[in-house]
C-alpha cells in the first residue's frame, strides 16, 4: 500500500494536467442538469464529451443524484469526472450554499476507486469553492480522507491570470 501523499498545489489550468498520465480531471456539477458557468466552461472549451454526457444523463430516468459521478474519457489517458456535489445553482433559504459536502465525499470516494484501478492521478481546481459556495477548509480534509490517504496523487490548480 502506498504511503499517504500530500495534495500538490500549483498555478495553472486543471484542464491541462501536468506529470505522467493517466489523469482524472475532477470537478463539481449541480443536480439540476444545468451546465454553463464556472469551471465547466473550461472543460467544454477543451472537450465536448463531458457536457454532452452530463446533459444526456439528465434527459433519462433515473436522473443523476447527489454523490453520483460520471466518468467520461475525453482522450487516451484522460478522463473527466463529473461529480454531482451541488444541490441547485443558487443559495437557498437562510443563505445555504449549493455545495453538499457529503455528496462531494461520496463522489470523491468513487473517483478514488477509479483512480486506483486506473493508476491515475487526480487533477482539479479548488472544487466546490466557486459558484457552489463551499469552503476550502471543508473540502481539503475530504480530499485527504478520500484520495490522498488512500495513496492517490492529487494536484490542485489555482488558475494563473
Amino acid at each position: 500500500m502506498k504511503l499517504r501523499s500530500q495534495i500538490s498545489f500549483i498555478q495553472g489550468d486543471a484542464t491541462k494536467p501536468v506529470g505522467d498520465g493517466p489523469y482524472i480531471i475532477a470537478h463539481i456539477c449541480n443536480d439540476e442538469g444545468r451546465w454553463g458557468k464556472g469551471f465547466v466552461l473550461a472543460v467544454s472549451g477543451r472537450w465536448k464529451q463531458p457536457e454532452e454526457h452530463y446533459r444526456q444523463q439528465f434527459k433519462q430516468n433515473p436522473k443523476p443524484r447527489l454523490g453520483d459521478v460520471q466518468f467520461v474519457e475525453v482522450q487516451p489517458q484522460t478522463t473527466v469526472a463529473n461529480i454531482i456535489g451541488q444541490h441547485g445553482i443558487k443559495r437557498g433559504n437562510g443563505g445555504l450554499a449549493p455545495i453538499r459536502y457529503d455528496a462531494v465525499e461520496q463522489g470523491l470516494a468513487k473517483v478514488a476507486a477509479f483512480a486506483l484501478k486506473q493508476r491515475a492521478s487526480v487533477h482539479m481546481p479548488r472544487i466546490g469553492c466557486g459558484l457552489a459556495g463551499g469552503s476550502w477548509e471543508e473540502i481539503e480534509p475530504i480530499i485527504n480522507r478520500t484520495l490522498t490517504n488512500k495513496g492517490v496523487e492529487v494536484v490542485v490548480y489555482d488558475f494563473a491570470k
